[in-house]
């Protein structure tokens, strides 16, 4: 991939049901950019610790299985892979056994410490080679580039998010119902949100996009409007606005 129009980094949090990851993915495509998925990368360490059998009230425990664990996490939006110990699990890391237990594992410090610094060498690399990168995530605009210079967090009610949630199992094939949904949605909200490290919260300079009303397109159109608004596309003679 050569280098596009985006030029930095735009960090996207939020809870889930926001609309975040399509959003990411559909914007860093369209400005020839890469995407970096850190949910998954939490999602595949956690894989790795119930396949290891660890007690998630183990921190010790789950910090020895996310140090042991080869993970390599793809950074092209049009097909983003995630990979641990040589296998796509990409498809196992969004089961319900792995989304009940991702939470805990990644609110054990040396976890998150191992996974952003992972996280930042990536968005080193792909800065280097294609110019720009849009990361989403729950902790980038505060830990993980903090010095982002675009940093969006994502909102919605709780019932819109659920709804979301709810029609992507079951496009997915994976059986839930609304009020399941919802509940869990609340729970991690409050878990992530209340976690010791690293917790969920909106950066003191993120832009805050509430997204109840918005379908993706709506999301989309207003990110690309403030990826504008922060001089981060390339002029054709590769300058930047701004």
């Amino acid at each position: 991939m050569g280098h596009g129009e985006l030029r930095g980094v735009v960090a996207l949090d939020g809870p889930s049901g926001t609309g975040k990851s399509s959003a990411a993915r559909r914007l860093a495509a369209g400005l020839g950019a890469r995407y970096l998925d850190t949910g998954a990368m939490y999602r595949a360490v956690t894989l790795a610790v119930l396949r290891a059998g660890v007690d998630l009230a183990d921190p010790a425990g789950v910090a020895k299985v996310a140090r042991d664990a080869v993970l390599v996490q793809g950074t092209d939006p049009n097909r983003s892979t995630t990979f641990l110990d040589g296998e796509d699990v990409g498809t196992e890391i969004r089961g319900p056994e792995v989304t009940l237990a991702v939470s805990p594992v990644s609110a054990v410090p040396e976890v998150r410490a191992q996974l952003v610094a992972e996280q930042r060498r990536i968005i080193a690399e792909a800065l280097a080679e294609a110019g720009g990168i849009v990361v989403e995530g729950r902790d980038i605009g505060t830990a993980v580039v903090p010095d982002a210079p675009l940093k969006v967090y994502l909102t919605a009610d709780a019932e819109a998010r659920a709804q979301r949630r709810a029609k992507q199992d079951s496009a997915s094939g994976r059986q839930s119902t609304l009020d399941a949904t919802l509940a869990d949605v609340q729970r991690r909200d409050t878990y992530d949100s209340t976690r010791a490290v690293s917790p969920l919260r909106a950066a003191g300079d993120a832009v805050v996009l509430d997204t109840t009303s918005l379908d993706l397109a709506g999301t989309l159109a207003a990110l690309m409007d403030l990826v504008g608004d922060h001089g981060l596309l390339a002029q054709p003679s590769g300058r930047v606005h701004g």
